[in-house]
């Protein structure tokens, strides 16, 4: 493909996905996991309560829109410490998400209503909240937060 042409993603057969960063929020003091719940979430039905995260905007790299959207969702202030799993979300395979280990640092009010509730969990207590797909990579590293 020429470098000076537009790329038009509805020229593509395969590899157009949409990409979410997920934000793995851990506090270090209460060794647990922050997870929201969602209701009536338009692409993936099923889904409750699952961990903060979204789209980046153009041009933002992947770490400040990690921040951020964990920021917007549920007032946490994180510093990411970097990327730990990718996949191809099963219930909805054009959705790409990129998890990230996010370390809690402070707690201000959120600014959307993206989540009914926001819990504090143990890492070995996740899994039974989540009423979607839970990756067994993603699993045991969770697992090994402790």
């Amino acid at each position: 493909m020429e470098m000076d042409k537009k790329i038009d993603v509805l020229d593509f057969k395969k590899g157009v996905f949409v990409v979410n960063v997920i934000g793995i929020v851990f506090d270090t003091k209460t060794r647990t996991i922050l997870i929201g719940k969602k209701e009536n979430d338009p692409n993936v039905p099923k889904l409750s309560w699952c961990f903060p995260g979204g789209r980046p905007n153009h041009n933002e790299e992947l770490e400040a829109a990690v921040k951020r959207e964990v920021k917007e969702e549920t007032g946490a202030i994180v510093e990411s410490l970097g990327p730990i799993f990718a996949r191809i979300l099963p219930e909805h395979k054009n959705i790409i998400m990129i998890y990230y280990l996010c370390e809690f640092i402070s707690q201000k009010d959120k600014k959307d209503d993206e989540f009914t509730e926001l819990k504090w969990v143990k890492p070995e207590e996740v899994e039974k909240y989540f009423t979607t797909s839970f990756h067994p990579t993603l699993k045991e590293y969770i697992l090994n937060l402790k």
